[in-house]
């Protein structure tokens, strides 16, 4: 319990700084909609069908309706599925690196604890930091959506992205925590998976510009949940929902395997 509460407090000050980052992003992303929308909803689309084709494919154009407030969050959504993506693979990394890192690998070994429980309690700090990240994005996307939906629309949908969010957040904490656990040098985890959270990304931009690489859509977790599929489908696709929570299992088990099996530098 000491270690969690430990952990807590060391990625405080960073979590605040994230949540700043998340309220900057929603506040100014919704903020461009009431400037849109002084005009007909019908003009806003035709911008964006007027925007070259290679953005249509990537905001969804013709997907999303945009002279609504919740497509509109859904053109936004996407970023904001970027930054919670890359907090968590930040957090999930540096969490398990952090002892080699800054030379503090010996007081820690030092305590009647096992390397299990360390990680235990290292992932669970973890967990709770992208829980809290994911609800300051509920509370702040549902307060914006709402602030602008004079028609009354439904938004319940915005709980289901949400919940596809936090889904993916668990993806890339494991993967960062996995990598810090498997790379010889743990510090270069964070770098080097934001490499890989950045290849998934860019994959993902590549099955919207050709749908001949559907096959794309299985590589990288950002098609996954991607809001466009939520708000037309209204549920997460349970084909996805199975991969995502296979993947998770499986970097949850290397990183238990390899961090109880690793050298430690001190």
């Amino acid at each position: 319990m000491n270690l969690f509460l430990r952990e807590l407090k060391a990625n405080r000050k960073s979590l605040i700084i994230w949540c700043f980052g998340i309220l900057f992003m929603v506040v100014a992303g919704m903020g461009k909609y009431e400037g849109y929308s002084s005009s007909s909803g019908q003009s806003i689309n035709e911008l964006m069908a007027s925007m070259p084709k290679s953005l249509q494919a990537m905001m969804g154009v013709g997907e999303l309706d945009f002279s609504t407030p919740i497509g509109f969050y859904g053109m936004l959504f996407a970023y904001l599925l970027l930054m919670a993506a890359i907090h968590a693979l930040m957090i999930g990394a540096n969490i398990i690196a952090k002892e080699e890192r800054d030379k503090t690998t010996e007081f820690l070994m030092a305590k009647p604890i096992s390397r299990g429980r360390i990680v235990t309690a290292k992932l669970a700090a973890a967990f709770v930091n992208v829980v809290i990240f994911n609800l300051v994005t509920l509370v702040l996307s549902v307060a914006m959506v709402t602030n602008f939906n004079k028609a009354g629309d439904p938004i319940d949908v915005i709980y289901t992205l949400m919940a596809g969010m936090l889904i993916l957040q668990l993806i890339f904490l494991v993967l960062g925590s996995a990598m810090a656990a498997t790379l010889r040098k743990s510090k270069r985890a964070a770098s080097i998976g934001t490499a890989v959270l950045l290849i998934m990304y860019i994959l993902s931009i590549a099955r919207d510009l050709n749908h001949k690489l559907d096959g794309l859509k299985y590589l990288t977790p950002f098609k996954y949940y991607e809001a466009k599929r939520v708000l037309s489908d209204g549920a997460l696709d349970p084909v996805f929902v199975c991969i995502s929570f296979t993947g998770i299992l499986g970097l949850l088990f290397i990183t238990y395997f390899y961090y109880k099996k690793r050298d430690l530098s001190v």
